[in-house]
């Protein structure tokens, strides 16, 4: 079963689920404000030296978007 990215139409919040092949979100609703459908959305990756424990690289400054400092966009929301 795949993991998906999902954005609510309605407070913006964006949320992973796992869900079965092919989930599109009519049949969700959003976690944050109970929003119904929230709109499936692609999902970033993570490359190797992003400091990401997983691939075992680091790159020695945040990585992420220009909004934060995050290395992680899921943290900041974008």
């Amino acid at each position: 079963m795949p993991i998906y990215e999902f954005r609510c139409h309605k407070c913006g919040h964006r949320f992973e689920k796992l869900c079965t092949m092919g989930e599109n979100g009519a049949n969700m609703q959003c976690p944050a404000c109970s929003a119904q459908a929230p709109q499936r959305v692609m999902s970033g990756f993570c490359k190797k030296g992003s400091n990401d424990p997983f691939t075992g690289g680091s790159s020695g400054g945040g990585g992420g978007c220009s909004t934060c400092s995050s290395s992680n966009c899921s943290t900041c929301g974008h």
